[in-house]
């Protein structure tokens, strides 16, 4: 058992000019941890460089230079191991129609090297809830039945690391809920999950930790709740006890939204105003106040701050 179940250490991917193009950096420097038996999110916008990380640690990509350990095994020196503990569930299905979920499974091991008699593949297929579809052809299955054998074929192996590209993109809510139950489960278990997505409410809800990726480079890396501690705006929502003046006097800074019900939406800076100071400044042009409530900044909040701070400093 490893601390981490990643290492990578100045990883660095350059596409070489091609057609007339310009030669692209699309990681650059990357250095990352990410601890065994953990829910690690990794972020950012499209063209970021997450597909070109994924595929560098599934093998599939040949990075330009760095060090990378999967479950402690150097990706240069100890290919095979490194290859055999991770499991990638792709974003786009792969499968052919012509097969069985069985059979795609079955095949799936036998490409990993798995010996027959240690084989799971009915565990799996109760896994991902394909039992009972098992030996129907795969033309004939829905497109979330699809997206679930590719879950099992990721995992036919038995990898201490299983990542998830987009996993949830365009299925629908039941779905997502059986695979985010599953993916609790295999944690659970021990498994270390990596998450790729873009719906940030799923991020926030699953992983422990989350790294922003943007323009080859790691622009965050924290606990999902420090990350969320991170943004200095703050939002005051005020429901005022009768009339309201039409001009306000509050602090520089602040600024003021009326709502439709009544209520005044203030935004502010904590590092320069407390919500105290910004009490007393209502009480002072004269606002009366029935109840009040904050709001506080989601992860959405925190990648458009980290990641249009990134794009306007290049």
């Amino acid at each position: 058992m490893t601390d981490y179940a990643i290492e990578i250490e100045g990883l660095r991917k350059v596409y070489a000019s091609e057609g007339g193009q310009p030669a692209k950096t699309a990681l650059n420097d990357i250095d990352l941890q990410i601890p065994a038996g953990s829910i690690f999110g990794l972020l950012g916008p499209n063209g970021a460089g997450k597909s070109t990380l994924i595929n560098i640690l599934a093998g599939l990509v040949i990075k330009t230079a760095g060090k990378v350990r999967i479950w402690g095994f150097d990706q240069d020196v100890n290919a095979r191991q490194s290859r055999a503990a991770i499991g990638v569930m792709p974003q786009e299905p792969n499968i052919d129609p012509f097969l069985t979920p069985r059979t795609a499974l079955e095949v799936q091991a036998g490409l990993y090297g798995v010996p027959r008699r240690a084989r799971r593949t009915d565990e799996i297929l109760e896994l991902i809830g394909l039992t009972d579809k098992a030996d129907a052809y795969m033309r004939n299955l829905s497109g979330g039945m699809r997206r679930r054998l590719l879950l099992g074929k990721a995992l036919v192996h038995m990898p201490q690391i299983l990542v998830l590209d987009e996993p949830t993109a365009g299925v629908d809510i039941e779905l997502r809920q059986t695979l985010w139950q599953n993916v609790r489960r295999l944690n659970q278990g021990g498994m270390t999950i990596i998450l790729t997505t873009h719906y940030l409410e799923e991020a926030e809800e699953m992983c422990d930790e989350i790294a922003i990726i943007n323009h080859g480079a790691v622009v965050a890396r924290d606990r999902t709740s420090a990350l969320l501690g991170r943004l200095d705006a703050k939002t005051l929502v005020v429901q005022p006890e009768g009339a309201v003046p039409a001009a306000l006097s509050l602090p520089q800074g602040v600024s003021v939204e009326r709502r439709a019900d009544g209520a005044l939406v203030l935004g502010y800076s904590r590092s320069r105003i407390t919500a105290g100071k910004l009490l007393e400044a209502l009480a002072d042009a004269g606002v009366r106040i029935a109840d009040l409530a904050t709001e506080e900044p989601d992860l959405e909040d925190v990648f458009l701050d980290l990641t249009s701070a990134r794009a306007s400093a290049i």
